[in-house]
This record gives structure tokens, C-alpha cells and sequence, in this order.
């Protein structure tokens, strides 16, 4: 063999290598300086979502240029064949661009999960978040698969049919579970309700929310008793949340004084307990202040209201009981009555006596 005929069968040998080379070179240049260079650019900007969407791309397009450089130069070599050639590159494209799509979810999904860090109302970052990114990157996984499929000439139609009669009596089968995924899904979008509130539904359930799951919701009682709620259900019912929209609680007391106590005396007693418990007590909102007012004429005694207001629910009871001891206590000390239940009964005497005189 001389030495043409030698350099005449490797020529395309060397420009194929020549040709992967440039492009692995040029790969190298995009991943290293290229793409550094628009991260860089995109720092500047207010968002960090073309951030992450950069680096999601920055693998992938740099693997994209090797793969072009490659396919090339296998055009070079006559023996292999153009069919196969060009499937082999469908379903490496396939390949590269469930890499890209997958990478970009799931940059994104972390982006809108960082971005709502903090958020304790929605605790969509640690809940909704993840099962929402490992969805999307499986359907993409399931829809690139059956595309490689179908570019190596595989019939997917049956495969579609079967998924899909599968996927039926599968949703029929978990129907139960699915109703409380999705009811768990508005349950913590929503955000009305977080762990550590204290709500009270309308079958008189209430107590603290434990834990806002997929399936079910878990309340703690005052009676220190776990009650799980299907969010089928929580979802329907009506709830009462004492920590929204803010934590503190209005503390009211109703009581009456006798019909002969001096109502000026009774109110000025009444507020200086009110201003002395709210000055002294650390549980009360001081902000808020205190009232007071009569409310009615009842039947044993003229009745009024007074209250406060607590920072929670647990001082509510403590500021409550606190108030009904200093009112009784003054009340007592400046002779203020508080009578108990009274019926007057009124007898006519002069017709009860004509009666007995006329028998």
C-alpha cells in the first residue's frame, strides 16, 4: 500500500477526529466562558430565575455543540448508514432535550420554592413543591420515552391505550385518596389554615393544628388528644381559625349589678379594674385598651359587658379569670350587689277577700 492510497483511507478518519475535536474545543469554550460570562450578566438583574435557568442550560447546549460536531463528522465514513445515522441522532436529541426540560423544571420549581422561603402561611416550599417537581420531571421522562420509541419505529398506540386504561382503574381504584390529595392540595395553597393555629370546626371539634397533610389534617385537643381529619372532609366543613388574622383575642365579661347600685360607682370601679389589669398584665394588648358599657335592663339586675383584649387564645383564659376575681373582689369591697335570680309576686288581697265574703 502506498502511501497515497494510506493517506486516501485515512482522510476522513482524521477530519471525523478533526471535526470532534473543534466541537469538544468549542464545547469547552461555551460551558467555561460563554455561559460564565452571561451568568454574569444576568447577576445584575432583579430576578434570579435567569440565573438558574442558565446554569440549567449550560450543560446541556455545551453537550449539544459535541453531539453536532460528532454527528458530522460520522457523515464522513460511507459505511455507516445514513437510517441508522439519523436515528441514532433523533434519539440523542430526544435524549438531550429531556435533559434540558427536565433540568429547567426543576431549576424553576427550586427558584419559586427559595423565593417563597419564609412564607409560613403557605408552606407551599415544603409540601406543594416537591411533589410538584417530581411530577413534571416524570411526565416529561414518560413523553421522551415514548418519542425515542416512535423515532425507533416501535408502535406506541397500544402502549398509549394500555397507560391509559391502567391509569383509569387505577384513579377509580385510589378514588378516597385521591379526593384527599386534592382537598389536601386547596387546603395548603390556601393557606387559611398553618400548624399551630387554633381553630374549632363546626361539629365541635377544636384545638391546635398539628400538621397540614396530603391526606389529612392532625388537631390536638385541650384534652392533649390527636383528632385526624380526611381533608375531604376539612375541606367542606366550616372552621374557625382564633389566630387569624391575628393571633389576639377579644376577652369579654358580662355580668349585672342590683337595680339599687350607683351605676356611676359601678362603672368607675369597673374601669379602674379594666386599666389596672391591661397596665399590669403581659398577656394583655395595651394597644387595644379596655371598654365598658351597660347593655340592658334584666330581670334581677342592670347588666353590662367589659373586655380586653389577650395576645392568644391560652392568655384569653387567664386574663379572663383574672378580671372575674378583681371585679368580685371590688365589688365586695365598695358593697356592690350582684344579686341572684329575683321573682316579685304580687297578690290582690282586696278581691281574694270579697270572694270569701260573697261565699
Amino acid at each position: 500500500m502506498t502511501y497515497d492510497m494510506l493517506l486516501t483511507d485515512l482522510t476522513p478518519l482524521i477530519i471525523s477526529a478533526s471535526i470532534i475535536l473543534t466541537a469538544l474545543v468549542i464545547g469547552i469554550i461555551v460551558y467555561k466562558w460563554f455561559f460564565r460570562i452571561l451568568i454574569k450578566i444576568s447577576n445584575s438583574t432583579d430576578t434570579d430565575l435567569d440565573d438558574a435557568l442558565l446554569k440549567s442550560l449550560r450543560l446541556p447546549f455545551s453537550g449539544l455543540i459535541v453531539l453536532g460536531g460528532i454527528y458530522v463528522a460520522m457523515l464522513y465514513f460511507s459505511n455507516v448508514p445514513q437510517a441508522i445515522l439519523n436515528k441514532t441522532l433523533s434519539v440523542l436529541l430526544i435524549f438531550f432535550l429531556i435533559l434540558v426540560f427536565s433540568r429547567l423544571i426543576v431549576n424553576a420549581f427550586d427558584w419559586y420554592a427559595q423565593s417563597l422561603k419564609g412564607n409560613t402561611r403557605t408552606p407551599v416550599n415544603s409540601k406543594l413543591i416537591p411533589i410538584g417537581r417530581r411530577a413534571s420531571v416524570i411526565i416529561i421522562y414518560i413523553i421522551g420515552t415514548l418519542l425515542i420509541f416512535d423515532t425507533l419505529g416501535i408502535n406506541i398506540s397500544p402502549l398509549i391505550a394500555g397507560l391509559g386504561l391502567s391509569g383509569l382503574a387505577v384513579a377509580l381504584a385510589i378514588q378516597p385518596t385521591l379526593s384527599d390529595l386534592f382537598a389536601g392540595t386547596y387546603v395548603i395553597t390556601e393557606g387559611s389554615v398553618a400548624s399551630g393555629d387554633y381553630i374549632e370546626l363546626d361539629n365541635g371539634i377544636s384545638g391546635y393544628v398539628v400538621a397540614v397533610g396530603w391526606r389529612s389534617t392532625k388537631v390536638r385537643t385541650v384534652m392533649n388528644n390527636l383528632v385526624i381529619v380526611p381533608n375531604s372532609k376539612f375541606a367542606e366543613t366550616v372552621i374557625t381559625n382564633y389566630n387569624e388574622p391575628r393571633s389576639s383575642l377579644n376577652v369579654i365579661v358580662q355580668c349585672g349589678v342590683s337595680y339599687d347600685s350607683n351605676l356611676e360607682e359601678v362603672e368607675a370601679v369597673c374601669r379602674g379594674v379594666l386599666s389596672a389589669l391591661v397596665a399590669e398584665s403581659d398577656l394583655a394588648v395595651k394597644e387595644f385598651g379596655s371598654y365598658f358599657a351597660f347593655d340592658a335592663f334584666g330581670e334581677s339586675n342592670i347588666d353590662f359587658w367589659m373586655f380586653i383584649q389577650a395576645k392568644d387564645r391560652l392568655a384569653s383564659f387567664t386574663l379572663k379569670s383574672e378580671l372575674i376575681k378583681r371585679i368580685h373582689e371590688e365589688f365586695e369591697n365598695n358593697s356592690i350587689v350582684i344579686n341572684y335570680p329575683v321573682r316579685t309576686i304580687q297578690i290582690d288581697t282586696l278581691s281574694n277577700v270579697s270572694e270569701e265574703d260573697e261565699s
